[in-house]
């Protein structure tokens, strides 16, 4: 990476498209050759990574009647989305799409493993296995659900919900839970690379994080913002979060986070951090604010290093594009799973691809 330009990378190595409602999520396949976004009025953007810089050949395709949630796909071209319409929908890179699922309330979430998918709607979570026409299980929680993710193994489903997070394992014929249990509005989650912990943000401004070994609790504060996003770098290191007028790191090493401070990334001054995702192979995290401006940056191992500028920053595009048109704040970002491209989203209806590749 090299020092910032004058021309983002934006303008010389991908291209963006405004559509006429925000962007509610972004997706990149599993096999890295088709991206996907959801807009909130229900359409569905696919973009080939062929063909990327030119986005008057994106495909848009009318999905939903509201749409809330996109997670990639089990197979390795498609994609799942989730509506107020109460449907699960499976798109794959040529635009087929095949109902998987039919229920009575709004779809909030959706996670996937390459076996497994499974979708929140209220306070149920259905649990499927790649191509199967009916659940395996339908999972009861005590409240209505915010979050859902797979552990990295695909062997535990965890779901966010009022007064804490509740654990399954995919493969038991039973449903017992594991219950980890702390007090207030859970409002999202995310699970440690290794399996090491679970965190979830709160509605006060804070995280609240699970020692999975023993189900020790840790406490992580001091955010002027919610915190909307969350990434944990490639191998657990660092937390990344969204909430103040820089990227938060908190370590996990060392004994951390607990008695650890966090380190700050990429500040901006007067603007907020709206959205972070973590480089899949790499220690580089691609940060947006919410003035439109995404930035990728490098991870540096310690604060010391990040306090002394040692950490590289490059721009993939300015807030406000030629013309002054404002972008929006940020709201989703996903690389692909090799690393090689990454997509984004924003409040405005703006969808932006880069391709990073060498030969890009």
């Amino acid at each position: 990476m090299s020092a910032p330009q004058s021309r983002t990378l934006l303008q010389t190595r991908g291209a963006e498209r405004q559509f006429e409602a925000p962007i509610t999520g972004v997706q990149a396949s599993r096999d890295g050759r088709t991206f996907a976004a959801l807009t909130m009025d229900g359409e569905l953007i696919l973009i080939s990574r062929d063909g990327l810089r030119a986005s008057e050949d994106w495909q848009c395709l009318s999905v939903h009647d509201g749409a809330v949630s996109l997670a990639q796909g089990c197979g390795k071209d498609s994609f799942l989305s989730g509506g107020e319409d109460g449907r699960v929908v499976e798109t794959r890179a040529d635009g087929t799409m095949t109902d998987r699922h039919e229920g009575r309330g709004w779809v909030d979430c959706l996670a996937s493993t390459p076996t497994h998918w499974a979708c929140a709607s209220r306070k149920e979570v259905h649990l499927y296995a790649h191509g199967a026409d009916e659940p395996l299980k339908v999972l009861e929680h005590p409240s209505a659900l915010s979050g859902l993710a797979f552990d990295a193994k695909g062997k535990r489903l965890a779901a966010s919900h009022y007064n804490g997070v509740s654990m399954w394992f995919v493969q038991a014929k039973d449903a017992n839970v594991r219950s980890l249990e702390w007090k207030g509005s859970h409002t999202g989650l995310c699970i440690h690379p290794g399996g090491e912990a679970l965190v979830t943000s709160m509605q006060e401004n804070e995280l609240h994080g699970w020692r999975l070994s023993d189900g020790h609790n840790m406490r992580m504060s001091g955010y002027p913002r919610k915190i909307g996003s969350m990434s944990f770098t490639r191998k657990g290191r660092w937390l990344a979060t969204s909430g103040a007028d820089a990227a938060v790191l908190w370590p996990f090493f060392g004994g951390g986070p607990m008695g650890k401070p966090p380190m700050e990334l990429a500040r901006l001054p007067g603007l907020f951090v709206t959205c972070v995702c973590a480089h899949p192979t790499d220690d580089i995290l691609a940060i947006g604010f919410e003035d439109g401006t995404v930035l990728l940056a490098e991870v540096p191992n310690h604060a010391d290093e990040a306090a002394a500028g040692e950490g590289r920053i490059l721009p993939l595009c300015n807030g406000q594009r030629s013309g002054g048109a404002a972008r929006g704040a940020v709201n989703a970002i996903a690389f692909t799973p090799q690393g090689g491209a990454v997509i984004f989203g924003t409040e405005e209806g703006y969808v932006g691809v880069v391709d990073l590749s060498a030969q890009g």
